[in-house]
């Protein structure tokens, strides 16, 4: 090997650590934390979740198809809420008539790390669901750790609670028009009153 080839190598090898660096600079960070809920007219932060099958959601580009309706449950704060399952079915039941209005809805199961994925299946079994057996434009995604329940200041940090349970409007340029949070476990939004909602913005 030549001093030249030698040489070469040796400095290759000294630049990895920072192209290295370089790379991990590039990768969108985490939104931070917030103290209080988003509100109306704001940019709504973006996120990549996981539904409870699996598969990756984009809420950037979710957000692009707009509008989308975010549906933040109180997932598992140690048992299946029933204003949670309440909801969610009206919002399921739906689903014809949130896909004629052109919105998605996502629901969002925030709760711990550890077992999140099975406590959302069994809260979808409850429903006689599952995530594959969702109507469009239906989704359910996991938020471990709260990722963004604390994007979104929506962390009720309190023994056996996980989130104010919440009901947003995004339009496709990613700002909300429409947010409804409540300080308890009732006081839910119901479908019929998003898609009503949903009509005034297309007026």
């Amino acid at each position: 090997m030549s001093a030249r080839t030698t040489f070469t190598s040796l400095l290759a090898l000294a630049l990895l650590p920072a192209l290295a660096l370089a790379a991990d600079s590039k990768k969108p960070a985490d939104p931070p934390t917030r103290d209080k809920p988003i509100k109306v007219g704001e940019k709504a932060p973006t996120l990549t979740l996981t539904s409870e099958a699996g598969k990756k959601v984009d809420l950037a580009k979710v957000y692009q198809d707009g509008p989308t309706v975010l549906v933040v449950l109180r997932g598992y704060p140690g048992y299946q809420c029933p204003a949670c399952s309440r909801q969610a079915a009206g919002f399921i039941g739906a689903a014809d008539k949130f896909k004629q209005a052109g919105a998605k809805v996502v629901m969002v199961y925030p709760g711990g790390v550890a077992n999140l994925g099975e406590r959302a299946g069994e809260f979808l079994a409850a429903q006689k669901r599952s995530e594959k057996s969702l109507p469009e434009p239906v989704v359910m995604t996991l938020d471990p750790d709260y990722q963004l329940t604390n994007a979104y200041g929506l962390r009720w940090d309190a023994p056996r609670e996980t989130a104010y349970p919440s009901t947003y409007i995004i339009g496709k340029d990613g700002k909300v028009t429409f947010a409804e949070v409540s300080r308890t476990h009732g006081g839910r939004v119901a479908a019929d009153k998003v898609l009503k909602e949903l009509g005034k913005k297309k007026s």
